[in-house]
């Protein structure tokens, strides 16, 4: 065995790594956030174990709706990968198609794909659990529509960031939902972070959304300050992600990075 060769190879993929920022945050990424939430989660049940009454229905329900949002975001960025996986991306301005239009096409597309997987996990959780999101009742329209704004949302950044870094970010696109959980108090009350955390996370929409689910499901009062409060911070950052994507679309135009997406 020639380690000359064996070092040559390992030095190129330590290079790759070094000189990748997505790379190097996808390495140091997953660790830390599965010690944040299951370490939150874990002092939750060990400080509050008899806070609910139904615990495997606030938790259920608190999955589904979490679950809604992933495949909402995940679609958007799965649609766009798609293209860039054909490298057919840029073939599309063939048309001629505006950026704006394929933003539009990909926002509704996405809700399709995002109620196939959520509509049999609501129904199976009835009979097997005895647990229904159904129970919120009207609000959990509004609830829906805000997860779902703030998931394409999501997508918008991660497709952003595809555009900016090419498809070395594909893998951000996997972990983006993972990095907002621990923050988002999507299984345990905002009061579990320490107070210093509890800033940052008022300002996502997830905070309110899950905070009033619990709400609903807990106490049966429905605080629509709450939810008019996540709606606005939604739509406020869809218009950011919506920023984000043009000024990362336009920078890949000028410097003519555009043609090499792909695999």
């Amino acid at each position: 065995m020639n380690w000359g060769k064996v070092f040559a190879l390992s030095l190129r993929h330590i290079y790759l790594i070094k000189g990748s920022f997505p790379r190097i945050l996808d390495l140091i990424y997953w660790p830390t956030i599965q010690i944040f939430l299951w370490g939150f989660i874990s002092k939750f049940f060990t400080l509050s174990s008899s806070y609910f009454e139904n615990t495997v229905g606030i938790i259920l329900s608190a999955a589904i709706l979490y679950d809604f949002l992933f495949r909402s975001s995940i679609s958007y960025n799965m649609m766009f990968l798609e293209e860039i996986w054909s490298r057919n991306f840029t073939n599309l301005f063939i048309a001629p198609i505006k950026i704006s239009e394929i933003i539009t096409a990909l926002t509704f597309t996405a809700i399709f794909r995002t109620l196939i997987g959520l509509i049999p996990a609501a129904l199976i959780a009835i009979p097997l659990f005895g647990v229904s999101i159904f129970k919120i009742g009207a609000p959990l329209i509004f609830l829906l529509i805000t997860l779902y704004i703030f998931g394409v949302t999501l997508g918008l950044l991660v497709t952003a960031g595809l555009v900016r870094f090419g498809p070395s970010f594909e893998n951000i696109a996997w972990a983006s939902l993972f990095f907002l959980a621990p923050l988002g108090c999507i299984y345990y009350p905002i009061e579990i972070l320490p107070e210093w955390l509890q800033v940052i996370a008022k300002i996502l929409p997830l905070v309110h959304i899950f905070e009033e689910m619990r709400n609903i499901l807990i106490h049966d009062i429905i605080n629509y300050s709450q939810i008019l409060k996540a709606i606005f911070i939604s739509f406020l950052y869809f218009l950011i992600g919506i920023l984000i994507f043009y000024l990362s679309y336009n920078g890949a135009k000028n410097r003519g990075t555009l043609i090499n997406m792909g695999e």
